[in-house]
């Protein structure tokens, strides 16, 4: 008989290398308790894995200063503001520290309306008013929650009027958007409408004189920038309403650039912070200035950035991983445990002996049968 002698497969050289050798299926005993086990151990690596997965593509939010250098961005504002006056009355302007032209920023919307709201604009301006003042209190609880989820439902608007009362308007919505330079400037709002110089501009309130004022004002919106997740506007929903009729409102906004780059968002943007005051003006009592409402604001000379800190994929899989093969030791330790303990206690039934404990042949045998039941025949042979 000839003999191969040949240089062996290169698959079964790999085959006397495997580690992971298995065992055949005739030497596995499957039993009810490690089915139960299995099913256990596969709903928790399962709920395990969906744990790790959201939380890494949940990753943390982290926030950095760095110098604002780009100088030649443009600022844009979005206003909505309402006052309780004529807008023949009354008239806006921007003057920033250029000294440009207020026509090169926009123009804003005027629209006479009423003061008074109806049910369904008060209640959608509480609901702002409410939200925004929940936000600033509880922001240090709620931020992250911001971030990643936002809060677009607060930047609903009022829904317009759909009945008109029956008498002439007695107030003016202020309402467009303004692209102004990226430097300190004041847009306020006061009596009579302004006449623009070559080097300023001046109001002609000397004309409303004897006419009543009123600088109680809404907020709805007054943003910079394009809205994003997690950023807070302090003065929408904010109102105030006064009976004074030489009152001054000055808010002090101090605007910070924001770039925010996460997974589902990435947009450059602005914040601010507002410090306010009012105070009657009576040049009697040497309180001096001009009525209506004033917002001065300056730009911040750092910028935040807001970005999110992943977690490295390498170290995701091997903490993956590892979750998968404790949860397996963990619960084979647990089944071999339990399988021992039924051993233990589940005892077999003991097997009773028969009175005659001879071998069954030897009581069919011929030889050990008594002489009277041997047949008389073979007895004489």
């Amino acid at each position: 008989m000839i003999r191969y002698r040949g240089k062996k497969k290169v698959i079964d050289k790999v085959k006397e290398l495997d580690a992971f050798s298995k065992v055949p299926d005739e030497y596995v005993d499957s039993t009810p308790v490690g089915g139960t086990f299995s099913i256990i151990t596969f709903f928790i690596i399962m709920w395990l894995v969906y744990s790790e997965v959201s939380y890494f593509l949940d990753s943390n939010l982290a926030f950095r200063f760095m110098p604002d250098t780009d100088m030649d961005e443009k600022l844009r504002i979005n206003i909505d503001i309402t006052i309780a006056m004529p807008c023949s009355n009354i008239g806006a302007d921007i003057l920033d520290s250029t000294s440009q032209s207020v026509f090169g920023f926009g123009e804003l919307q005027e629209e006479d309306t009423w003061w008074e709201l109806t049910p369904e604009q008060k209640n959608a301006f509480e609901a702002v008013k409410y939200m925004n003042s929940y936000l600033r209190e509880e922001y240090h609880s709620v931020w992250q929650l911001l971030w990643k989820k936002g809060h677009g439902s607060v930047r609903a608007t009022v829904p317009p009027r759909k009945t008109k009362p029956n008498r002439r308007p007695d107030a003016c919505r202020l309402h467009g958007v303004l692209t102004l330079n990226k430097v300190a400037g004041n847009f306020h709002i006061t009596a009579g409408k302004s006449l623009h110089l070559p080097r300023g501009h001046i109001h002609l309130n000397m004309l409303f004189d004897d006419t009543p004022q009123n600088f109680s004002h809404r907020i709805n919106r007054l943003s910079f920038g394009s809205p994003a997740n997690g950023i807070i506007y302090p003065l929408e929903g904010d109102e105030k309403i006064t009976s004074d009729e030489s009152m001054l409102y000055q808010y002090f906004l101090e605007v910070v650039p924001t770039d925010v780059d996460t997974t589902f968002e990435s947009i450059k943007t602005f914040q601010y912070s507002v410090k306010e005051l009012a105070r009657p003006i009576s040049h009697s009592k040497g309180s001096h200035g001009v009525p209506g409402v004033f917002f001065k604001y300056d730009m911040a000379a750092l910028k935040v950035q807001v970005y999110q800190e992943r977690e490295n994929l390498l170290q995701f899989m091997l903490r993956l991983f590892s979750i998968i093969g404790g949860i397996y030791v963990i619960i084979s330790f647990i089944n071999t445990i339990v399988l021992t303990a039924k051993t233990l206690l589940v005892k077999k039934p003991e097997v009773k002996k028969n009175e005659d404990s001879s071998p069954k042949y030897m009581k069919k045998n011929l030889l050990l049968t008594t002489p009277d039941l041997i047949p008389l025949d073979l007895s004489n042979q």
